[in-house]
């Protein structure tokens, strides 16, 4: 039985979660947007022209709570810049599932469903006049890909959103993240377009991508929820070992591969996999990489992310 179904006492958390995941612009970035530094900001970001970097950075934007209400300042006062007007809307949306929360449909109350709704306006509304005066910021069109699911949009739509973006960036890494979360079979999709749209990515990657971690959460996704009698002994079969062995291996465990913005929750996607399939050897090898960086995704999934973490990483270096 994995660990986390155990009934134990949970290591004490002597770690935190740091959205940066100690990289000095994320910091900046965060350091900025919380002392309502939108000149700093803007540097940041405009110093990283990168659709991947620029998303990443986003994401680090999205945990830094106060800025609608402030951001209007920066808006107002760089008028002729999308940049202002951006940032609003891809903070808006991270805003909008804080209203929402994690739980699923029917555990969440209909006031959460309208604040959820209310701020998901705001956001697309943004991201839409991003397009609108800039039609090939990738940013802006990747944020709408993360709304598809909180928009409830069709089928259609969410593909069209997905194609502007992989058009004019074929890799994006939190694009192609968002768009395998509409195809999970908790949203709108089914488990064969899931692994589908998965495999198809982790085969067209570059040796040392991100990208193949798109599979071993594809693994994840089912193994989270299947009966509780079948779960576990999932993540055991060949076909799961098998697969993120060959991920870890073109991404995370290529020599080519290089730590970069956003790689923490992405590699220790990789060490929840390893030890639900009980690869401690594996599993082992992305701690040592990971250190003392700890992320909310994916160990939320499994609880408190401090106590997941530790407690994963104490039951593989027993296992190993």
């Amino acid at each position: 039985m994995w660990p986390f179904r155990k009934r134990r006492q949970p290591a004490e958390p002597e770690l935190v979660v740091d959205p940066s995941y100690g990289d000095p612009r994320s910091r900046a970035l965060i350091d900025a947007l919380g002392a309502q530094d939108w000149r700093t900001a803007r540097d940041v970001l405009a110093a990283s022209p990168d659709p991947d970097d620029r998303a990443l950075l986003m994401e680090a934007a999205g945990t830094v709570d106060g800025v609608q209400d402030w951001i209007g300042e920066w808006v107002a006062a760089e008028p002729d810049s999308t940049l202002p007007v951006l940032v609003r809307g891809c903070h808006a949306v991270h805003w909008a599932w804080e209203a929402r929360g994690g739980k699923r449909a029917e555990y969440t109350k209909q006031e959460q469903f309208r604040e959820f709704a209310r701020r998901l306006r705001i956001a697309e509304n943004s991201l839409d006049e991003v397009v609108d005066r800039d039609p090939d910021d990738v940013t802006a069109r990747t944020w709408l890909v993360t709304s598809s699911r909180g928009r409830q949009v069709s089928a259609d739509e969410a593909r069209a959103r997905f194609d502007e973006v992989v058009k004019r960036h074929p890799t994006h890494l939190v694009a192609h993240e968002q768009r395998l979360q509409y195809l999970c079979p908790k949203w709108f999709g089914t488990e064969e377009q899931m692994f589908g749209f998965a495999r198809e990515a982790t085969a067209a990657a570059a040796p040392g991508s991100l990208l193949p971690e798109l599979l071993a959460v594809a693994h994840i996704e089912k193994w989270q929820h299947l009966p509780l009698e079948e779960s576990d002994a999932y993540m055991l079969t060949d076909e799961v070992t098998v697969d993120l062995l060959a991920a870890a291996e073109k991404s995370i465990f290529h020599p080519s591969f290089e730590p970069g913005l956003g790689w923490v929750p992405r590699a220790s996607v990789f060490a929840l996999g390893f030890e639900l399939a009980r690869e401690f050897e594996a599993a082992a090898r992305v701690f040592e990489l990971l250190g003392d960086q700890v992320s909310e995704w994916p160990w939320a999934y499994v609880g408190d992310p401090v106590t997941a973490f530790t407690r994963s990483r104490d039951w593989v270096h027993e296992n190993r």
